[in-house]
């Protein structure tokens, strides 16, 4: 049987809570429906939603959509047995409107489950029908803000000389291959909130999120931070399988979720925030910090090179907008971040 998971660290909620503080008069006795509640995203905003309700006695009640509110009351029993959160089974696309009118809407549900992965076709038309679904609900029960989790795969991909992704650059062309339909369902996702929103006064904001970490993070993903951090733990090398001088950053998961509710509760309406840092990492970085948190010996190997005429790629988000019309900022700083990372998912910690 799988065991429960560890609730986030008290200094991390705490964070949270003081970052946010300022947001939550408005939102006091609200109702909130939150869809994607169960994956990285929806852990973080769910257990800080419950410890600002407790601390701040809001009285906010929350409606979580989930396939299974079964398989999360094992995962998560510290969330599933409270009462300011009612889970409800349902597909995104097509389930049952609860009973009752919403304040506030938070959409972060994203499949990308390898089964979605291999047929594009079907990542896109259940990335749009579930998006048109939520926003159905948000028309209909006379919601006042609404907050879809887009991603940075919107710019499309990565070309020579792109470096800080602003929100009003150019799009790279979307080649019409399999791995564009990720990139294409989010866009048209944006799209949909902001025009079918707009047209029934209810506030759509927009997230385009980027590399984030912490607690939560699913260790047996694909992307290089839970792969290192996997490889680290386990005392096993960490293989690079690139050349290393590829450059991501990453937001700590507390600051992730003050971002998310600040721009919920804060955002214009159809104006797309950057959610990330813009502190460079390179992949090489990554590994060797990796190493160090984990107090791994077993070293780090690298299977490819930079070819002379190569340009390693960037991608950073620019996050001046949030920074100077929302405040926000990178408060966790990377090795920080991933020293607090490390902690969480160590085996020592997890009997």
């Amino acid at each position: 049987m799988t065991q429960p998971v560890k609730p986030l660290p008290p200094e991390d909620l705490a964070h949270v809570l003081e970052h946010t503080r300022e947001l939550w008069p408005e939102a006091s006795g609200k109702s909130f429906f939150i869809t994607g509640g169960t994956g990285f995203f929806g852990m973080w905003l769910l257990e800080s939603f419950a410890h600002i309700n407790d601390q701040l006695a809001l009285g906010m009640q929350a409606t979580v959509l989930t396939r299974d509110p079964a398989a999360f009351a094992r995962k998560a029993p510290h969330l599933a047995t409270r009462s300011d959160l009612q889970f409800i089974p349902g597909d995104i696309r097509s389930f049952p409107f609860p009973e009752g009118q919403f304040d506030y809407i938070i959409h972060a549900a994203s499949d990308l489950s390898g089964t979605q992965l291999q047929n594009p076709v079907s990542l896109i038309e259940s990335t749009l029908n579930g998006c048109r679904r939520v926003v159905k609900l948000a028309c209909e029960r006379g919601a006042k803000r609404f907050l879809f989790a887009s991603s940075g795969a919107v710019y499309g991909p990565m070309t020579k000389g792109r470096k800080h992704l602003q929100e009003n650059a150019p799009v790279s062309a979307m080649p019409l291959e399999s791995r564009s339909a990720y990139m294409e369902a989010k866009r048209l996702g944006e799209l949909i909130c902001s025009m079918e929103c707009g047209s029934h006064g209810v506030t759509a904001t927009i997230a385009r999120g980027f590399a984030f970490m912490g607690p939560y993070l699913p260790l047996d993903s694909h992307l290089a931070a839970p792969t290192f951090l996997q490889a680290a733990l386990c005392g096993k090398e960490i293989v690079i399988q690139g050349h290393g001088q590829t450059v991501r950053s990453y937001l700590y998961g507390a600051d992730l979720a003050i971002w998310l509710f600040t721009i919920l509760l804060r955002g214009e309406h159809a104006r797309p925030y950057n959610l990330g840092s813009d502190i460079p990492i390179t992949i090489s970085q990554l590994a060797e910090s990796t190493a160090k948190a984990c107090g791994s010996r077993a070293g780090i190997r690298i299977l490819g090179n930079l070819q002379p005429h190569e340009t390693a790629e960037v991608y950073l988000p620019d996050i001046n907008r949030a920074r100077t019309e929302l405040g926000l900022g990178v408060l966790i700083p990377f090795e920080e971040s991933l020293k607090r990372t490390a902690l969480y998912h160590s085996p020592i910690n997890n009997p």
